[in-house]
Formats: structure tokens, sequence, C-alpha cells
């Protein structure tokens, strides 16, 4: 049986995409009416029983010009302001929803970035106000061959706004076909909340949320301000070697002892003064060209002259400061917070007390907590509750990397100031032996050794429960990884 061209509608902005789709349909007996052009200046008509499609994910870098700004105005008719960090799926979502009638159904293909990214807040508060029911299917697997992109499928449908999201976990495309969904897990949000805990078992959420609840956890906002480091506009330029700062002749005003820039540097618990002066004399780049006085020396002419030739002013950063060569400086920080990593971020207290580059973050304790935290936090943090909530709370990014915006370091679950001073003098004598582990990358060991004196003998936590949260931790981890090693490189 041909369903009649009225009964099947489709919208699509590439001729070929069309001639593709209508020859596929005619093979397997269906008609439709495809219509060319962007979607976002087709006016939303709620009279559709069901909306599928994939929309495309494109970075809000290439999501510009009049298209953007139709997506940006159709979602904000909708009741969504999306920020300017959006990607083209988001407005797509809510706008695709508005030809929906209210018991109408809607299917799409979207990236996993759905559960975590801070701009997503809005479509995951969006989809629970609109429909009835929502529902995602996430999966083990890539579901694309040779594409990095990680997607769940949501299903949504009906009106009136649900009380919470459920999820059902295949294996990939070919396991959902095979079987249908019958094992669906539902999951609360609260308020901006991301989702990421759906990817998890409900029991190891219920624990995880449990340890949070109890007075033996804060977060890092708690502890102290995380900030970005300086940024530079070049650093090829703007770093030196110990090497080119005496050849230059430059004076002590002139740089400043920075942190390298990357992080590969910072294994341990401390950067201290020993690893800055073995990285200086490794002809690592651990100056800033930083001059502070109000008269410059020959050296710090010519180096700016050399700037100049190179157009090192011209860069953007730099055209908008005066005077160009002037870095703004941020503040000393206790704490270097790695915030792209594979593993894991490092929490490294800065003994060296060096300046940061924004490669790293810095965490600056409060006056109240500082003696505290520097102390012990380093090593506190090296638990399987915090590990777990740097997977929860960060977001994937290509490649398996796991990046964490400032705001969402602020929100890591760490030790509580009550549960250091109680525990401080065993974690004081285990430091040194956790650092060695650390910087021999026996990271397994080192982690143990925290559990132990924190969540097991002072939480009073079982060990089976103790091994429920790394279990965790170690799912949201080798999801990352798998995509990674599964990937050519591709971006969808």
């Amino acid at each position: 049986m041909t369903l009649m061209p009225e009964l099947l509608f489709g919208h699509d902005i590439h001729a070929a995409s069309i001639a593709e789709a209508n020859s596929s349909l005619s093979l397997h007996g269906y008609e439709a009416s495809i219509e060319e052009g962007d979607f976002f200046k087709r006016g939303s008509q709620p009279i559709f029983d069901a909306v599928v499609g994939n929309p495309p994910y494109v970075r809000y870098q290439n999501f510009s010009g009049d298209s953007r700004t139709l997506a940006l105005e159709a979602a904000l008719r909708q009741g969504v302001r999306l920020n300017g960090l959006s990607s083209s799926w988001a407005a797509f979502t809510v706008h695709a929803a508005s030809f929906l009638r209210p018991d109408g159904r809607l299917g799409l293909v979207l990236p996993a970035e759905l559960l975590s990214v801070k701009y997503a807040a809005q479509i995951r508060q969006f989809l629970l106000r609109r429909f009835r029911s929502v529902r995602l299917v996430v999966f083990d697997n890539l579901v694309f061959p040779g594409v990095l992109e990680d997607v769940v499928l949501l299903l949504a449908e009906g009106s009136g706004g649900a009380s919470h999201f459920e999820v059902y976990q295949a294996k990939d495309a070919e396991d959902l076909k095979a079987r249908a969904p019958d094992n669906w897990v539902g999951f609360s949000p609260r308020g901006e909340q991301k989702w990421t805990s759906a990817l998890l078992p409900a029991s190891a959420i219920e624990l995880y949320e449990d340890v949070m609840a109890r007075h033996s956890f804060e977060v890092m906002a708690d502890w102290g301000n995380t900030y970005l480091g300086a940024v530079t506009g070049n650093n090829d330029f703007f770093t030196l070697t110990k090497k080119q700062v005496e050849e230059l002749g430059l004076q002590a005003s002139e740089v400043e002892r920075i942190s390298p820039p990357g992080s590969r540097h910072l294994r341990g618990l401390t950067f201290s003064e020993y690893s800055w002066n073995a990285l200086a004399g490794e002809d690592a780049r651990c100056y800033l060209f930083a001059p502070s006085g109000k008269t410059l020396s020959s050296g710090a002419k010519k180096y700016i002259a050399a700037g100049l030739q190179l157009k090192v002013d011209q860069a953007y950063k730099c055209k908008v400061r005066e005077p160009w060569w002037k870095v703004p400086l941020v503040a000393r920080a206790d704490f270097l917070f790695t915030y792209m990593n594979h593993d894991r971020p490092r929490l490294v207290r800065n003994t060296a007390d060096v300046r940061l580059l924004n490669s790293v973050y810095g965490v600056r304790l409060h006056a109240s907590r500082k003696q505290l935290g520097e102390d012990l936090l380093s090593v506190a943090s090296l638990n399987s509750m915090t590990l777990l909530g740097t997977e929860v709370v960060g977001r994937a990014y290509g490649g398996g990397m796991l990046k964490h915006e400032p705001t969402e370091v602020a929100s890591l679950p760490v030790p509580s100031s009550c549960t250091l001073e109680k525990i401080g003098p065993r974690l004081k004598l285990l430091a040194n032996q956790v650092s060695g582990l650390l910087r021999r990358s026996d990271i397994a060991p080192a982690i143990d050794i925290v559990d132990r004196v924190l969540l097991e003998d002072h939480l009073g936590l079982p060990r089976e429960q103790v091994a429920a949260l790394r279990s965790a931790r170690s799912i949201l981890l080798r999801r990352r990884m798998t995509r990674a090693k599964g990937s050519n490189g591709k971006d969808r």
C-alpha cells in the first residue's frame, strides 16, 4: 500500500539529500512531499502526529549568520532562550516539537551532549515541560561506524509536563532493533542538573547522592574560587625559557615565573620549587614576558620590536589591550587544576607559588580554610567519590577528552572541612606514599589508600559500596575511552 503524499512530509536544506530520500522511500512503496529550504524559515504548524529526524550537529563556531538568527528566534517563540554556545541541534529540537499536535510524538537522534553540556540545560528543561513522557535510548557502542559522535535516541510524546525522564541502555543499533526496550529506568533531575547520571545504574546514583547528602562531603565552591589562568594571545611569543631570558638580558621586573603552558608536568600532589627549577633547567617555557616597571630594559624593547615584526600585536587578545604586550595577570593560585584530561583531573598544590596561564585553572582557597586546604585537599580529593563526581559533573569531548568549566569545578564533590580535620593526621602520614604512586602513574593503589581512610574508615562505607562508586566511575571513563579508540577522528 502506498501512502498519499499529504500524509508524509519532510524538510531539508540539501537538494541531493531530498532526491536520495525520495528514491529510498519509493523503493519501499512510500511517497512524500519534501520541501527544500531552511527549516527555520518554515512557520510552526502544530498539525502533525509525529516528527522524526536526525538534525545536523553544527557547532556554534560554524552555525552563524541568518540561519542562526532564525534558529534562536524559533526557539525563543517556544519559550527557550539559547545561549551563544548552542549548537544547531538544540534549536532544531525545539522547533521540531512546535509542529506536533498536543498528543504527538517526537523521535530524534541527538548528540549525547544533550545529557551533559551546560547550554543544553534549557533543552532538558523544555522537554520535561513540554511532553508528558520523555524517554532516552543510550548506546554502549558507537552507532555510526567510523564517526566520533556519541548519540542518544530521544522519544517524547504527549503534553502537560513530566516529573522525570526514563532511560534504556542498548548495546548498539542492532541490539535495539532485535528487542523492544522493556527495562526503562526513571530519573528525576533537579533544576539545571545534568542528566549524565542516566548513564549509570540507578543503585550507583542513589549511593552517590546519599554520600553527597552526608556532612562528610561538600563542593569545591565551599573551599574556594576557581578561575581561568592568564590569556596571553600568543604563548609562543610571551612564554620564555630561562636561556631566552638570559640572552635577552631581561630584568627580574620584566618576567614572571609561571607553570609552563600545558599540564603534562602536573603529575603529583604538588608543583614544587624543585619541580619548577627542574623544568627551567630543561628549557621549558617557565617565564612569562610581563614588564611591570615604568621603564623598559634594552632587552625588553628589542623583544617588543621583534613582536611587532612578527605581527604578534595583531592577535585579537593583543589588539584589545594597551599596550599590546602587557598580559593581564590573574592572582596566584593555591592549587592548579587541569581541566582537559583523558583519565582524571589533577588538583595540584602550587608550592612553587608561580603564575598560571589559561591551560589550567587556578583554585584560590577561602582564608578561613587556607591552611587546612593547602595541607590536605590535594590528597583527600583523590577518592572514588570525587573521581566519580568529575565524570558526572564534566562533559565528554571528541577523542574521549573530559573537560570541566570553572562552574563545574565549583560543584565537584570534595571532603568537607570537618572531615579533613578528623582524618588529616592519617592523610598527612600517607601523602608522600600517595604522591610517589602518582608520579609512577600507579593511580589505582593511590586511590585505594585514600578510599580506605576516607570512605571506609571514616565514613563507614562497606567495601562493596566503595567498589560500586569505583565501578560507576569506570563505566563513564570506559564510555569516553571506547569512543576515543573507536573513532577515526571524524566529527559528525
